[in-house]
């Protein structure tokens, strides 16, 4: 259990993400959770689900150099990966658990200059509530947590807006640990009996010590002790698409560090705000925490 990037709801926190929208004029292709692999038409990574905290994959067609994709997240416009080549170019937009369901799009710009919108629809995913107890003190902060809470969401606000050349060669990632993995990506967590924000990632059991691996391969961009998270790696992997570890009991890698898929990064730990020891498991996308199951098989 533990909180995204940005932490719970406290007492002046402003939320880093919104919601996209507007109207359809060149929709995304049909919406699916699971599509399966056959022989024909293997699985694309990450699976398209359209819903706050998923994923839409917008064909853009053809192109001889990669177009220019943002959406606008809040009052910022953001840059969002893309992939393929002169043939057929897809952007892969990362939708905010914020985000309100109906019409979205996307700016792109051309290599001569020209834009258009390209539009797709979020649908309504209803997300369920999980009540918890925890240590009084990481609920009602002290006047020194707060100071303190307030320097790491300042600090981790430049980190999530890293963004680096060139896209990840797949987008197929491998879960950083074994182990059985919860359901708990959107739950609205109820601490002590106050609301906070949805919990936006993935949690996976496994016991303390157990090797952390990275999903993908990335580039080290943040390492820290968190309140919330506890010991925590941020991870680039290429053209804002990002993913962090929590609550590690060791941390083997420092910052500017180039894993390699698979490789060691930390061990699983029981730090920061937590019940037990597990890996919290998050990735972002274009600023917005998505549903790391998106980006696995199985």
């Amino acid at each position: 259990m533990n909180t995204h990037p940005t932490m719970p709801t406290i007492t002046r926190r402003s939320a880093l993400t919104a919601a996209s929208g507007l109207l359809a004029l060149h929709a995304a292709g049909p919406l699916h959770a699971k599509p399966q692999a056959t022989a024909s038409t293997p699985a694309v990574w990450p699976q398209a689900l359209q819903v706050p905290g998923g994923v839409a994959r917008l064909s853009l067609g053809p192109a001889a150099a990669r177009p220019v994709v943002q959406v606008r997240q809040g009052d910022a416009d953001v840059t969002v990966l893309v992939v393929g080549d002169a043939i057929e170019w897809t952007a892969v937009v990362g939708i905010p658990l914020a985000a309100a369901p109906g019409d979205a799009f996307v700016t792109v710009q051309s290599q001569g200059g020209a834009t258009r919108l390209v539009h797709y629809t979020v649908a309504h995913k209803q997300y369920k509530e999980q009540h918890l107890k925890v240590a009084p003190r990481t609920v009602d902060l002290s006047p020194e947590d707060q100071a303190r809470y307030e320097r790491e969401r300042d600090h981790q606000a430049g980190v999530v807006a890293t963004f680096t050349e060139p896209a990840p060669p797949s987008l197929r990632m491998r879960a950083p640990v074994p182990g059985r993995r919860s359901s708990s990506f959107g739950l609205r967590r109820v601490f002590n009996g106050q609301p906070r924000n949805p919990h936006s990632g993935m949690d996976i059991a496994a016991p303390t010590g157990t090797p952390i691996l990275a999903p993908l391969a990335a580039r080290v961009i943040d390492t820290g002790d968190y309140f919330f998270n506890g010991n925590t790696v941020w991870l680039d992997h290429g053209q804002g698409l990002l993913s962090m570890v929590c609550h590690l009991s060791a941390i083997d890698v420092r910052v500017g560090d180039v894993l390699q898929a698979g490789q060691r990064l930390g061990a699983v730990g029981a730090t920061g705000r937590v019940t037990g020891p597990h890996l919290h498991w998050g990735v972002m996308l274009n600023r917005a925490m998505v549903d790391p199951a998106l980006f696995i098989a199985g």
